[in-house]
């Protein structure tokens, strides 16, 4: 058959299709990669801090996608992660917005301390104190953990009995206080060792970060606002007569907060 006919294998007729044969009946568009959050930025200084060993699971998936992670092929012929330079500076983003956040909540920690010493009380922070908690299963006795408040004060006073403990419990960050608020554990723990206060700060905007209606009625709300402390909902009285000897041990062992009252020195300031 003469070449350049229609007959031929290498003619026009029967050129190669371009297109898929066997289109994808459901296709898929690609959506875009889901917000990341704490626990991505957790994996990242995982990832940083160690050998870089793959763990193939969702959120490396993720952070692969974003950017944030190269897959490198060690000399050994195994495939390890490496972060990117886009990962490291989502590391350094975090880093600041940590430590803004420890610094507010710090400050605002010490706040509450120096007022209870200006209320005529003895106050501490950062102790591990014993407490305990009703168990699981009805029936069984209330177990033992360990409570670490904010702020732990008693009254200045010489008898057992009028001690009257309070713990404050510091929350600068909306997602902490929503974190600790579903502890009920952590919270009982606190209402064994005295009335127990929650102290809310303000966001970038100056609002508070919740509301007091949002805070388990077992306890008070203090409110910073304004560069000052206001009661928004008081907490129940709870009774104790005296308190256990594991905590007074705990107290005698620890250093009570004696932070200078610039406010109350004042008047002794030479003219």
């Amino acid at each position: 058959m003469a070449a350049g006919t229609g007959g031929t294998l290498a003619g026009p007729l029967y050129a190669p299709a371009m297109s898929d044969p066997f289109p994808d009946p459901f296709p898929v568009s690609p959506r875009p990669l889901p917000p990341l959050g704490k626990a991505h930025a957790r994996r990242l200084r995982e990832i940083y801090r160690s050998a870089g060993w793959p763990c193939q699971d969702p959120l490396e998936i993720e952070l692969l996608a974003a950017g944030l992670l190269d897959r490198v092929r060690e000399p050994s012929g195994h495939e390890a992660l490496r972060v990117t330079d886009a990962g490291v500076q989502l590391l350094a983003t975090a880093l600041a917005r940590n430590r803004a956040a420890f610094s507010a909540h710090e400050a605002l920690v010490e706040r509450v301390a120096q007022e209870m010493g200006r209320a005529g009380r003895i106050a501490w922070r950062g102790l591990s104190l014993r407490a305990q908690v009703p168990a699981a299963d009805a029936g069984e006795p209330p177990r033992w953990c360990i409570a670490r408040p904010d702020v732990f004060s008693i009254r200045n006073t010489s008898v057992a009995n009028y001690v009257e403990p309070i713990v404050h419990e510091v929350k600068v960050r909306r997602a902490d206080l929503l974190g600790d608020l579903r502890q009920s554990a952590k919270r009982n723990a606190y209402l064994d060792l005295g009335e127990c206060w929650y102290v809310l700060g303000c966001d970038a905007r100056g609002r508070c970060i919740a509301a007091p209606d949002e805070v388990p009625a077992e306890c008070g709300v203090l409110v910073f606002e304004q560069g000052r402390l206001a009661v928004a909902r008081a907490a129940p009285r709870r009774s104790r007569s005296s308190l256990p000897f594991g905590v007074w041990m705990a107290l005698a062992k620890a250093t009570p907060f004696t932070g200078l009252d610039d406010d109350a020195q004042a008047p002794l300031a030479p003219g």
